[in-house]
């Protein structure tokens, strides 16, 4: 499960936590601040280097911490020979302790107040300015000098968060820096992963500076799904059969929604699924069995095309069958077909992902998921999920962490908000993120290629917090190798599909 810190996971500690860390790490296994301070600002330095080799270099420094990495990055830039202005927002006096140190050792011209045109003509800006400690919108003078690091031309390398964005949630209340690379310490906070943090953060490079990875306190709530988080995703064997390989039950479409059932059944048989039913309206019989060659089509009763209580039994008997069903692609959302799927909701009694039309069904009822004994996975964009919470979305995108932390305790269910940073939460309140990357999938039908990747690593028997984030990782990686031989914008869901068994192999 998500919540067991699996090694699959890369922790992504909050403010709070790195800061009980750099506390141990100082009290307990007796390594100086100073030290810690000098490791970082070095490392921030060597990446200002590598991202601007050449051009004017100007550092802008908060009072805290922050600005005495920011200091140390001066001192190993202007012995590199580079020319680098140091600008203080505030006044140099008040830093103290381990910043006020590094102060003392700066060779070269004293730092400068802050002022605006000191960036004209700077080919690398230091945003050494707030740190992981500030959170909320950042307050005159730190909001204007912000704003004039965003106006300005110089490539923008960020000292562990770029000012403005909360390092524990990617929330953005006010201005913040969009920087080009952030160069974060020990290792990278959810904000950095999680938009809209994620959108400022620019490439992410994690600078080991010398704090130990194990024995450090408390415990990360959120991690970085690892490439590796599919090693344990069994595979077919010279013992398998078509059932031991999994069996996913599809059920979904209406009249005139025929394409994301099939969809999310090709997407479960690329995936692994041994053996895949689709469960449909008997209208669609004709066109499913046209498309799905390897799937066996259930002929549902239906009233006007979709879906309706008279269904239920039926397709209960189809899942007797089933490791996993699958709900909702392309259900249509007539009255009769939200009643018929409460109901399936409550007595299906195998792990259950729950998609699309059929996330809409629950809106004003979530407490039908209270009653499942057997996992359940719901797999919501941020509007469904606003009309899951009755929010408005821009408020899930404003705040996604709160959000789909939320909604998982609320809902008992592992919880999957897609997107870029897509965020996969269980109940506990653990959130694995993924890293993303793969405009691609921004299309039609690839949120019904995820239902069905999810449904089929579910019925290989993965834990449901577990076959989320593979699901999550595979569709990622099929969106990518979709995408290689001409880029994203040409992409349809088909292409992901088929990509997948090259991604699972990865």
């Amino acid at each position: 499960m998500i919540n067991a810190n699996p090694p699959w996971l890369e922790p992504l500690p909050d403010a709070e936590l790195m800061r009980a860390t750099d506390k141990w790490a100082i009290e307990e296994r007796g390594i100086p601040g100073l030290e810690l301070m000098e490791r970082a600002g070095e490392g921030l330095a060597r990446v200002t280097a590598h991202t601007v080799p050449d051009g004017p270099i100007a550092i802008v420094c908060g009072k805290g911490n922050n600005g005495g990495d920011g200091l140390v990055a001066a001192r190993y830039l202007r012995r590199a020979g580079r020319d680098v202005d140091v600008l203080c927002v505030w006044d140099p006096g008040e830093f103290t302790g381990d910043a006020a140190a590094q102060l003392r050792t700066l060779p070269g011209s004293p730092p400068q107040p802050y002022a605006a045109e000191r960036l004209d003509g700077a080919t690398a800006i230091v945003d050494a300015l707030l740190g992981t400690g500030s959170s909320g919108a950042p307050r005159d003078p730190a909001a204007a000098v912000i704003a004039d690091i965003l106006a300005a031309r110089g490539r923008v390398i960020a000292a562990d968060v770029p000012s403005g964005v909360d390092a524990s949630t990617g929330e953005v209340a006010g201005a913040a820096v969009r920087a080009a690379v952030t160069a974060t310490f020990h290792r990278a906070k959810p904000g950095l992963w999680i938009a809209p943090g994620k959108e400022h953060a620019g490439r992410v490079e994690v600078l080991d500076i010398g704090i130990p990875r194990d024995g450090a306190p408390g415990e990360a709530t959120a991690g970085l799904i690892r490439p590796d988080v599919l090693e344990e995703v069994p595979r077919r064997g010279s013992h398998s059969t078509k059932f031991s390989s999994g069996v996913v039950l599809l059920i979904g479409g209406a009249r005139g929604l025929a394409g994301a059932p099939a969809m999310a059944a090709l997407a479960a048989m690329r995936a692994g699924a041994g053996y895949v039913q689709v469960a449909a309206p008997k209208a669609l019989e004709p066109s499913l069995a046209l498309k799905l060659l390897e799937a066996m089509v259930v002929s549902l009763p239906e009233h006007d095309g979709a879906l309706g209580p008279d269904s239920v039994d039926a397709a209960l008997a189809a899942v007797e069958r089933a490791d996993a069903v699958v709900l909702g692609p392309g259900l249509g959302r007539k009255d009769g077909t939200q009643a018929a799927v409460g109901e399936l909701v409550a007595r299906i009694d195998v792990p259950l992902v729950i998609d699309a039309d059929g996330l809409n069904a629950l809106i004003g009822r979530l407490d039908v998921l209270h009653q499942r004994s057997w996992p359940t996975v719901l797999t919501p964009h941020a509007g469904e999920l606003a009309r899951l919470l009755e929010v408005d979305s821009a408020e899930i995108e404003r705040a996604r962490l709160d959000h789909v932390r939320a909604a998982a305790e609320r809902t008992r269910a592992v919880v999957v908000l897609k997107g870029d940073d897509t965020l996969v939460a269980a109940p506990s309140g653990h959130v694995a993120v993924s890293s993303g990357g793969a405009p691609a999938l921004a299309t039609a039908g690839t949120g019904d290629v995820l239902a069905g990747v999810t449904g089929a690593m579910l019925a290989k028997g993965l834990q449901a917090g577990h076959a989320a984030c593979a699901a999550v990782h595979v569709h990622v990686l099929a969106g990518r190798l979709a995408a290689a031989p001409h880029g994203p914008d040409g992409v349809i869901a088909s292409d992901v599909i088929a990509a997948l068994p090259a991604a699972l192999s990865r």
